[in-house]
């Protein structure tokens, strides 16, 4: 047994998982699309091997262990937003990532009466039909399709919410699929999605590229783009959502070692899939990759920091219901006045 301790900011959860792996140990680091400063990205552009990634999904499905707590922790976040709603959605539509954990976790939020659960990944989804039978708190229709979200098989206006919980930031057009989930909503339907940003694993970033410097004179392309926080706004407002919104989080993981780390990624699917990435480490490189972790970023208890920045996006399709921002112009009262009434008059 390894012992894979996880504690965050906000709270202490212990978790321990065993290997069920010999594979070689690789630098493994997520990966998603950030977009230039005006928005603009050709959909022919393509950044991630998609057919390793559905792989690597399903490899995750037979190391996944229930009660992930970083998982859980990002996916009760993400579900909370269905609370600060006042109405209900009884069709939604979950796409890839930690499908298993929303499932259990929904727990009866924004008044869900049909679930469709998507991924591009078989094992995946039996995992999580065969995980079906243990959730007994509420009565959901669910059904589940192999499908991409690049490529979403769904009718305009079929469903009332989408929900994607660390699963999109591999898609090779984000844009593209976020337009696909805004088209899949019905007027006044809501768009939560959790995405991994530019801050995420900063600690095994610069320990991989002090290790590569020194053992191989030079660094190789092995870590994969992420969208900043600025970033997820422009993407929001890219694919036509009404009343975009942007909040980020991080969560702090401790770790026995960096290997332990690096078990937890792929146990997670967060595998390198860049279409242009290098073979896998070399055992001195990764070893070297391990010592310098942790001689730079080890506790006092001698555990190891992994920082996860996580980006919660919210849209909504358009509806009259919403509110709409005023007609540029169309204000009665100038700022000038305002500052002599309330102002200190200088």
């Amino acid at each position: 047994m390894t012992g894979l301790l996880s504690m965050y900011q906000r709270s202490s959860l212990s978790l321990w998982r065993r290997s069920t792996t010999n594979e070689p140990y690789r630098i493994l680091l997520s990966g998603s699309f950030s977009t230039d400063p005006d928005g603009n990205q050709s959909s022919k552009v393509n950044i991630f091997d998609r057919q390793l990634k559905r792989k690597q999904r399903d490899r995750a499905a037979w190391l996944m262990r229930p009660n992930d707590s970083f998982v859980d922790a990002v996916a009760e976040n993400l579900l909370d937003r269905l609370e600060d709603c006042k109405k209900s959605f009884p069709t939604a539509l979950c796409l890839g990532g930690s499908l298993e954990a929303v499932r259990r976790l929904l727990g009866g939020r924004g008044g869900i009466e049909k679930l469709i659960m998507m991924d591009t990944s078989y094992d995946m989804i039996k995992l999580c039909k065969d995980t079906e039978k243990d959730v007994h708190n509420e009565n959901i229709e669910t059904s589940y399709m192999v499908g991409d979200e690049e490529f979403l098989p769904l009718k305009e206006s079929s469903v009332d919410v989408v929900l994607s919980c660390l699963g999109l930031h591999w898609t090779n057009d984000l844009p593209g699929s976020m337009i696909q989930c805004r088209l899949a909503l019905k007027p006044d339907g809501i768009f939560l999605g959790a995405i991994l940003g530019g801050e995420t694993l900063k600690e095994l970033r610069i320990a991989c590229t002090v290790a590569q410097m020194e053992r191989e004179g030079g660094i190789s392309p092995r870590i994969s783009p992420l969208a900043q926080v600025r970033d997820a706004g422009n993407l929001l407002s890219r694919a036509g959502f009404a009343l975009p919104g942007v909040d980020v989080d991080e969560y702090v993981v401790k770790y026995q070692s960096a290997l332990e780390l690096i078990e937890h990624l792929r146990s997670m699917g967060e595998t390198n899939a860049l279409l242009q990435r290098n073979n896998m480490l070399n055992r001195e490189t990764a070893l070297a990759t391990a010592a310098i972790y942790d001689s730079m970023f080890a506790a006092e208890d001698g555990t190891i920091p992994a920082t996860f920045q996580v980006i919660f996006m919210t849209g909504w399709r358009e509806h009259s219901s919403q509110q709409k921002a005023k007609r540029r112009g169309s204000a009665t009262v100038s700022f000038k006045d305002i500052q002599k009434k309330f102002g200190n008059g200088n």
